[in-house]
């Protein structure tokens, strides 16, 4: 009886030393992985999301082997923790044990790194709904962050079976379409002189012309009157600047700008107004 105690109260010692090493060895590698990644990212400015995913996938492997050899120590889970630990039966240990969305986000996620439709620091938007900046991909989930600094968490399976806006894929250039309405009576062609010289002079807006395009007398800015609406003549400036970011803020100083040429020189941009007339009763 006496042999039996302290025979499992030194199994239990040894578990508890295996799972406290599995973690303390899952964890410092992690942080020391994400450590060297940064600093690779800051000095030689590699693209983080495979030594992200691949840092993601070997501490999970230090996991299944220190619980596989915590098994071991356990006569009735011995045969389990071979076969875990030899290969045989990691699939249908996780089959049976996780469900099958999970199987799912983790190819999804082997998907994701090695075919690329996104990356880390890309901005993307998917389902038409959600936009925001990829900050982490791993086993399970997408991270993104929005422009209120809130974080969408996305499982790999739902955002890889989506349609995806990406604005950094190949070319991070955007072209941000400046679109005013003017009056009938207005000057067209000086309202298009004034939208392209504004877009010209903003410090954000980057001329895409090549040199032929220059030697050709392709001019900087492009601007068309695009409709006659029922009280106002359409027109439509394009803008490019060199990423998504410094494309919105480009977009939102040039409306305020073209407003205060428009309103220095007379020509109107239309407004709805309504006429209220009261009749006296008699």
């Amino acid at each position: 009886m006496t042999t039996s105690f302290f025979t499992d109260f030194k199994t239990v010692i040894i578990i508890g030393i295996i799972i406290a090493i599995t973690f303390s060895l899952a964890l410092v590698f992690k942080f020391l992985s994400r450590k060297k990644i940064n600093k690779l990212v800051k000095t030689k400015h590699i693209d983080p999301t495979s030594y992200l995913f691949a840092t993601n996938l070997i501490t999970a492997i230090i996991f299944i082997i220190g619980i596989s050899l915590a098994l071991i120590q356990i006569p009735e889970m011995k045969t389990l923790g071979h076969s875990i630990l030899a290969g045989a039966g990691i699939i249908s240990l996780v089959a049976g044990l996780a469900s099958q969305q999970a199987l799912s986000n983790i190819m999804s996620g082997f998907l994701i790194v090695l075919f690329k439709p996104f990356k880390i620091n890309d901005r993307i938007t998917f389902n038409q709904t959600y936009t925001g900046t990829v900050e982490e991909i791993n086993l399970r989930q997408v991270i993104l962050r929005d422009f209120e600094n809130n974080r969408i968490v996305v499982p790999n399976s739902v955002i890889s079976s989506n349609v995806i806006v990406n604005s950094n894929l190949n070319d991070t250039k955007i072209c941000k379409m400046i679109e005013i309405g003017i009056g009938y009576s207005s000057d067209i062609g000086r309202a298009l002189s004034i939208m392209e010289e504004e877009i010209k002079k903003h410090p954000l807006h980057i001329d895409i012309r090549t040199p032929e395009d220059i030697e050709n007398g392709i001019p900087e800015v492009t601007s068309r009157v695009i409709a006659l609406a029922n009280s106002s003549v359409t027109l439509k400036a394009w803008a490019y600047a060199d990423n998504t970011a410094n494309g919105f803020s480009m977009y939102c100083d040039l409306l305020r700008s073209i407003k205060e040429r428009f309103d220095k020189e007379n020509i109107e941009i239309p407004f709805n107004y309504q006429n209220l007339i009261i009749k006296k009763e008699n």
